[in-house]
């Protein structure tokens, strides 16, 4: 444990932060995860719908630092690729 009180405040600010991208990663996997199981499903609309949030989710993380841009773009590229070969 650090002692210089500058110090002391980077370990809490390290620990809330690291928390934070936690829970956006996880968000992110779990909104991925939710499009990939509706890939599976025959509702269209649903697929559509759960790509949608995906797609947000991935942004989200771009403008909260978890994702850098061209990963998300890949990303989003990829998702859109799956949906329209399955709906095409």
């Amino acid at each position: 444990m650090p002692n210089i009180k500058s110090a002391i405040k980077r370990v809490k600010t390290t620990r809330k932060r690291t928390l934070r991208n936690a829970r956006l990663k996880s968000a992110l996997r779990t909104a991925i995860r939710k499009f990939e199981r509706a890939l599976e499903s025959t509702n269209q609309e649903e697929t559509r719908q759960t790509l949608q949030r995906a797609l947000v989710a991935i942004d989200k993380a771009v403008t909260k630092g978890i994702l850098h841009k061209n990963a998300a773009a890949r990303k989003k590229s990829r998702l859109t690729r799956r949906f329209n070969k399955q709906v095409g």
